[in-house]
């Protein structure tokens, strides 16, 4: 029968060592035990099996780590969770800074945003059809009067020779444009014309107009058939418009604002208004 201290030490009996029993084999037998104890087991042994369980019958698994290199370990990680809820902090601060500066203008930038829409509008303004042909007038009148065209006509000149056909082309100022009329006297649309060229040399009183018969002229006689009537323009002595049988280009029945349009057409005369 087990005794109270057989139960307090959990019936582990190889764990424990009794007084009494090295009381009893003291003395004379101390010999003679120590010889038999070469054979047989004393009554205290080790146990060196690591996954026995201690007296009492229980065996701690683990252990935490709670020493010097513990402690520096965990105010390490608690350092860095510390900086990386600073970074992100500092992240998310920059970010609504950003938000706030792309809505919220200062009085500067709505001054300069003010300031570039009045350029804008100047500039659509300036870009303007009615304005850019009115500044084209303008700048169209500045060189006329730069080149010349100070010059009055205002009259078609009949020339009667060759040598006056011949001067009138060679001794002008060579910013002088000249329209010369090739006709014949019983050609109608020839008398038409005459007409019509009348009127423009009052309306264009810086454009040299003249007229010169064909036979005066030296055409021959295949020319004055299927040519007329014809318009040779001249300017510094060379010629820039050669225009014959206007008729197929103004029909039989033209008027002066025909022959107009036609000659404005060709780069010949430019808008009578520019001259004023």
């Amino acid at each position: 029968m087990a005794t109270l201290e057989d139960k307090l030490l959990g019936e582990k009996l190889e764990y424990y060592c009794s007084s009494s029993e090295g009381e009893d084999n003291d003395g004379d037998d101390g010999d003679g035990d120590s010889r038999k104890g070469a054979g047989k087991p004393s009554g205290l042994t080790i146990n060196t099996d690591p996954n026995a369980a201690p007296p009492g019958g229980f065996r701690q698994q683990g252990s935490t780590n709670t020493g010097p290199k513990g402690v520096v370990k965990d105010w390490q990680r608690f350092k860095q969770l510390e900086a990386e809820r600073r970074d992100e902090t500092e992240r998310q601060r920059l970010a609504l800074a950003k938000k706030l500066s792309m809505t919220t203008a200062t009085a500067a930038e709505d001054e300069e945003r003010k300031r570039q829409e009045e350029l804008d509008a100047e500039m659509d303004e300036l870009m303007s059809e009615d304005f850019l042909q009115q500044f084209q007038k303008q700048r169209m009148a500045e060189m006329l009067r730069q080149t010349g065209h100070h010059q009055q006509f205002g009259k078609v000149q009949q020339l009667t020779t060759h040598e006056e056909f011949l001067a009138c082309v060679e001794q002008e100022n060579k910013h002088t444009t000249i329209i010369i009329h090739i006709y014949e006297r019983n050609l109608s649309a020839c008398s038409t014309l005459n007409k019509c060229l009348d009127s423009l040399a009052s309306d264009y009183p810086s454009i040299k107009f003249a007229k010169i018969c064909s036979s005066v002229a030296g055409m021959s006689r295949d020319f004055r058939t299927k040519g007329l009537p014809a318009l040779l323009v001249y300017k510094a002595q060379a010629l820039i418009g050669n225009f014959v049988r206007l008729t197929d280009d103004l029909s039989d029945d033209f008027f002066a604002s025909d022959v107009e349009s036609f000659l404005i057409e060709h780069g010949i005369l430019v808008d009578r208004a520019l001259y004023n």
